[in-house]
């Protein structure tokens, strides 16, 4: 089989794995990508959801300001049957009879006095607030980081095939020069047997490429919360900024960090948890008032029972409830609330101490990468020369088979070394971003 024959026929698989290659593909930006993402992302549907309902919890009627007021009524049909003994008389039989009670009331209930607990749980109302838009913030930090890491996989996937591509185009000129040599009598047709082995080898690893290319859009698209079959290609190429520094990154963090944010607000938490133990020792004034109605209409049982009887009025007044004594249970729910406060300290401290290493592994991996960066670029370039001299010495015949391969791998390998190393140093300047609380800042430039 001619090399034109096997490479229609391998053009020819493609079409027939991939038909969907054929359709007009999706031009997506990072840019894009991140709007779609904050707009569908299920985990960042879900946080604003739980940050309205903590918003619709601060009110001052849930923080016990506001009085109560209910109304409350009943209507009930009764019949009886009686029979009565007396020492002076007959025995008296009733049978049937009906009587009906009506009852109807408004009652208010104000706490106007309660220790000033009211006040404590209308702040706390207020923090687990700003806790829950935190929480919120930092889903869309995260998700951030996910679809930038995400996207630039898809980059990477993206180079690497091109890469094995180009690998490609090397290794069929090499079999068409091995089948130039072979018809001229210069060359063995083990030469173009060994070319074709290799041609083969490099269009096996492109279509294990293609399934790491789509697995990578099938993680993005999950992201982003849409059709996991959706295709689409990559605009944008993996850009480092390289100006990034441990002293910024660090100072952002403390200023910045949600994660670290919301423990703090934690510890106010606690601390006004314990307010409330102490504001629940003090006595609680409420003002009570009611206004009541009863009516009821009976067959009399005998002659002392009434045929009607109405009443309504209102009352009104104050109540006052002090506690003096229940088992103990202030003293142990003080105790618990003070070690609440300090595992919140301690959850600080060691959130802190989490995100310090982290900050550190990531600029340690962030400017060694810049540093790999540059190496593999100066790398990447000897060896696409070295390829290009390889493959002419190999057209006049200065070069065997085997050396021309060699130079071909190195290239690819070092091809693939500056991807990897490029993603890397990507992914690192985002988790900086991440950890300082940056990221979103950045995006929205």
């Amino acid at each position: 089989m001619s090399p034109l024959k096997a490479a229609a026929l391998f053009l020819l698989g493609i079409v027939l794995l991939f038909p969907h290659k054929l359709v007009a593909q999706e031009q997506l930006s990072l840019e894009e990508a991140i709007r779609i993402g904050l707009q569908n992302n299920y985990d960042i549907q879900i946080a604003n959801r739980q940050e309205a309902i903590a918003g619709n919890n601060v009110t001052r009627g849930n923080a016990g300001f506001l009085p109560n007021v209910d109304a409350r009524g009943s209507r009930t049909f009764t019949e009886n049957n009686s029979r009565q003994s007396f020492q002076t008389g007959p025995d008296r039989t009733r049978n049937g009879a009906s009587s009906n009670n009506l009852n109807y009331s408004v009652n208010l209930n104000w706490t106007i006095f309660d220790g000033l607990g009211m006040f404590i749980n209308y702040e706390r109302l207020k923090a687990l607030e700003k806790s829950g838009q935190l929480i919120t913030r930092e889903t869309v930090q995260n998700t951030l980081a996910s679809i930038s890491d995400n996207y630039f996989e898809v980059v990477r996937q993206s180079k690497k095939m091109q890469a094995i591509e180009d690998a490609i185009a090397i290794s069929q000129a090499r079999v068409e020069i091995a089948q130039a040599q072979y018809e001229v009598g210069v060359s063995a047709k083990v030469e173009i047997l060994r070319a074709q082995v290799d041609f083969n080898t490099d269009r096996s690893e492109l279509l294990v490429q293609q399934e790491a290319l789509q697995n990578a859009k099938i993680n993005l698209n999950q992201l982003l919360s849409r059709d996991p079959d959706i295709d689409f290609l990559v605009t944008d190429s993996i850009v480092v900024d390289p100006s990034l520094t441990y002293g910024n990154a660090d100072a952002g963090m403390f200023a910045n960090n949600p994660v670290l944010q919301r423990l703090k607000l934690n510890q106010q938490i606690a601390n006004l948890d314990i307010k409330a133990i102490r504001a629940s020792r003090l006595p609680v004034v409420s003002i009570v008032s009611a206004y009541n109605f009863n009516r009821s209409e009976n067959e009399p049982l005998n002659e002392f029972s009434p045929l009607f009887n109405q009443n309504r009025g209102h009352n009104y007044g104050l109540t006052v409830n002090l506690p003096i004594f229940n088992g103990f249970n202030l003293n142990r729910q003080a105790q618990n609330a003070r070690i609440n406060l300090e595992t919140a300290d301690l959850e600080y401290q060691r959130q802190q101490n989490q995100l310090e290493s982290a900050l550190a592994r990531a600029y340690s991996q962030y400017s060694n990468r810049l540093q790999l960066l540059e190496l593999e670029e100066s790398n990447l370039a000897l060896a696409q020369e070295n390829a290009d001299i390889a493959l002419e010495r190999y057209r006049l015949g200065l070069l065997t088979a085997i050396e021309l391969r060699e130079a071909q791998r190195n290239q690819l390998v070092a091809e693939n070394r500056l991807i990897d190393i490029q993603y890397q140093a990507k992914a690192a300047e985002t988790e900086l971003k991440r950890i300082s609380s940056t990221l979103l800042r950045d995006t929205q430039k």
